[in-house]
């Protein structure tokens, strides 16, 4: 019975843990680039975009395919890294659990 009430007090502790991960992941942001950095998109790591900077020289009519194409690549580039960071930092709370290799939590 020791265990179960040791595994149980574990798990209250992750759940409270991976609940303060889950609130610092809206205020984390991460910034995505392309077009070597002409174009740039900063995202909380959730996903959301806060904004988006366009260098003026690109504020061209006849390339505005050029400009779209470079935001869904700044898009993508931010929401790779918002990934990671997530990934990184649920790690971080489920270090040293007995979990299967591969199990996610999140």
């Amino acid at each position: 019975m020791k265990d179960i009430m040791g595994l149980m007090k574990q798990a209250q502790g992750l759940q409270q843990r991976m609940a303060d991960v889950q609130a610092e992941l809206d205020t984390l942001e991460v910034e995505g680039a392309s077009g070597g950095g002409v174009v740039k998109v900063v995202s909380t790591a959730k996903g959301a975009v806060k904004s988006v900077r366009i260098d003026p020289s690109l504020l061209v009519a006849d390339e505005a395919e050029i400009l779209e194409d470079l935001l869904v690549a700044a898009l993508n580039d931010a929401r790779g890294k918002a990934e990671r960071l997530m990934q990184d930092r649920m790690a971080e709370v489920t270090k040293g659990l007995p979990l299967p290799p591969g199990m996610k939590l999140f």
